[in-house]
């Protein structure tokens, strides 16, 4: 049995399943960027008393599942998330929603997923995408960051679904409950919240580790990270920043550009030009990011190995702070209809 559902390629997994769902429902207006600016994704922390695949805890988006939440509370729809021990019951649930023409998002491990290129499959069990059918006993899955649709064996499906280790799935299903017609009021109160909401995210949580300031303590670790740690395992602390922003589903300078987009979309609904010149900062902020994670990749093969190159590396995180402070700033200050 196939339900009758779009595939479309998005940046990011969570961003990509709230879309294709939600336009699955006729919200024909939900893109990536506004799930993403409604969902209030954009984020930063560095937690120094946690590791992750041996290297610091940071991730550059908001927890896991928040993006869908939020952006589903905003235009009020109701989330059904559902979670198992059991792996035959799990796979029965998916089946008898798909035999009701409803299609699922999942959270996975990537480890095990066979259509993952190898070099991408490492622990993490935060991945999200659709099941919309079942046709010659497979599982048909729109996985949001690849090209086309693709297959699960049922096996294969289990496996993924009840990964273990951190953020472990335990079979996690989720899709909304729509009964109503879309509310373009919603839609702007929703909007408008998201930016509020991301602000205060960003510049005003308690303590050093999160937002803003959370930038500015990576900076200060990697200043001292070749003397600390010597430059094999200094490298090797960049590298996984590196994996963290550009290649697990945590953003970084992606989202950077996701929220510029996202901004863009927002003053054209809005009717606000104010919004459109803070896209601007946010798109450099963007750059600033993927410059720095040249450097780092430098450093970590070992093509770059002066004390210099820590520090400009450093420098850009400062400026990437500051940018993002004056620009959440800007956006508080907007008197927005």
């Amino acid at each position: 049995m196939e339900i009758e559902f779009e595939h479309k390629q998005s940046a990011h997994c969570e961003n990509g399943v709230t879309a294709g769902l939600l336009n699955f429902y006729g919200y024909d207006f939900m893109s990536e960027p506004l799930a993403f600016g409604m969902g209030s994704g954009l984020f930063y922390i560095h937690l120094p008393f946690i590791k992750f695949n041996n290297g610091p805890g940071i991730s550059f988006r908001t927890m896991p599942g928040a993006i869908f939440n939020r952006t589903c509370k905003a235009l009020q729809i109701k989330v059904v998330r559902k979670k198992f021990k059991d792996s035959q019951k799990a796979r029965e649930y998916v089946e008898d929603k798909i035999a009701q023409k409803i299609p699922v998002g999942c959270q996975v491990g990537v480890y095990h997923l066979p259509y993952f290129p190898e070099k991408y499959r490492f622990h993490f069990n935060a991945h999200n995408l659709i099941i919309y059918g079942k046709e010659n006993g497979k599982f048909l899955v729109s996985d949001p960051v690849m090209e086309n649709v693709t297959t699960l064996t049922p096996d294969e499906l289990d496996k993924v679904r009840f990964a273990k280790g951190m953020l472990a799935p335990r079979g996690h299903v989720y899709f909304p409950a729509i009964t109503g017609n879309p509310d373009l009021e919603n839609l702007r109160a929703g909007i408008v919240k998201g930016i509020k909401r991301n602000a205060r995210d960003m510049l005003y949580i308690p303590g050093n580790f999160a937002g803003v300031k959370g930038i500015v303590y990576t900076s200060k670790q990697i200043r001292g990270w070749r003397n600390k740690l010597g430059g094999r395992r200094a490298g090797l602390y960049l590298g996984h920043i590196v994996r963290m922003q550009e290649e697990i589903g945590t953003g970084g300078g992606g989202f950077r550009f996701i929220y510029a987009a996202f901004l863009e979309k927002a003053s054209e609904i809005l009717n606000n030009n104010e919004l459109l010149k803070i896209s601007d900062e946010f798109t450099k902020a963007g750059d600033l990011w993927r410059n720095s994670a040249v450097l780092m990749a430098g450093i970590y093969k070992n093509r770059l190995t002066e004390q210099k190159d820590f520090d400009q590396i450093a420098d850009m995180l400062v400026e990437i702070s500051e940018i993002k402070k004056l620009a959440f700033k800007k956006l508080i200050k907007i008197k927005y209809n």
